[in-house]
């Protein structure tokens, strides 16, 4: 198999580039999480284009290094990086959370590059595990990442595999916290403290790296760090902005499931500093309503 990484790439210009077509994907269809694919964006950003051994021509070779989204429900973030990555046409985000399309609001097996159907949280990080025990049984040699939200930690089940990955010295096996201190509605700590996060991890077994999830250098460093640990999990505390990039929504309980309107759409590709034009060709190209861009026309 091919490392078929991009390591060439803008990552700046592409994490700018996707946040215009996630925010467009879910106000064409006036639904989805936008706060948390804001938030994660950057991690994906650098998992995808310089981190995973993978072939977007052949995504189910064994031999491919697995990622599985835990908070399944930003699908948006990764929907936009596949097909960014090539493993399906852009033109099918506009079909986002539409009958038919393979690009549903959480992500499911089926769609290119999803490794696990996702929804109820809690659950990620045990398929990883168990992905982790498949790859020492029959030593192929590929490395999991399992991505959780921070509001996911609260749950059992996380810690129950946690517990299992330590048991089992699933040392090619690395967890990102998204922590952006939100969840659904409200911040993390007026539902149930996290901290000290590190600590918790530490004490399940596990190597414990803290980055800035929104710098790709230091999180690539991160990843390889983690990838190079033979001695036991690895996992990574990127610390993140809800909302990252747009300002009413960055640190906002409120964006966290709710689309923006038309008019907060332009606000935010405008703080974006993209031109009419681009927004309007980009949105060509992901087969964005015509209703859609026709109001971006007249109000840009």
């Amino acid at each position: 198999m091919r490392n078929n990484n991009n390591q060439n790439v803008d990552l700046k210009k592409v994490s700018s580039d996707l946040r215009r077509d996630i925010l467009m994907m879910i106000t064409n269809v006036n639904s989805g999480h936008a706060g948390g694919s804001l938030s994660e964006l950057e991690i994906l950003i650098t998992l995808y284009n310089s981190i995973l051994n993978i072939d977007p021509q052949n995504p189910s070779d064994k031999k491919r290094d697995r990622f599985v989204l835990s908070k399944g429900h930003a699908s948006p973030g990764m929907y936009a990086v596949l097909s960014h990555r090539g493993f399906f046409p852009r033109s099918d985000l506009g079909g986002f959370r539409k009958l038919g399309s393979h690009l549903q609001g959480h992500t499911h097996i089926g769609t290119p590059g999803v490794e696990m159907s996702a929804g109820s949280l809690g659950q990620g990080l045990s398929f990883g595990v168990g992905m982790a025990l498949a790859e020492k049984i029959d030593k192929l040699k590929y490395n999991t990442f399992v991505l959780l939200g921070d509001g996911e930690c609260e749950e059992g089940q996380i810690w129950e595999a946690a517990m299992s990955a330590s048991h089992y010295n699933l040392s090619k096996l690395t967890a990102i916290v998204d922590r952006n201190k939100i969840q659904n509605d409200r911040f993390t700590d007026e539902v149930s403290s996290l901290e000290p996060l590190g600590n918790k991890w530490s004490s399940f077994g596990w190597s414990v790296i803290k980055c800035n999830g929104h710098n790709t250098k230091s999180l690539e460093s991160s990843f390889k760090k983690a990838i190079s640990d033979t001695t036991k999990p690895t996992v990574i505390i990127a610390d993140t902005v809800k909302g990252k990039g747009v300002s009413f929504m960055e640190n906002n309980p409120g964006f966290h499931g709710k689309a923006p309107t038309v008019e907060q759409l332009i606000a935010a590709l405008h703080e974006l500093k993209f031109s009419k034009k681009s927004v309007l060709e980009a949105g060509k190209q992901m087969n964005i309503s015509d209703s859609l861009l026709s109001k971006i026309s007249e109000n840009y």
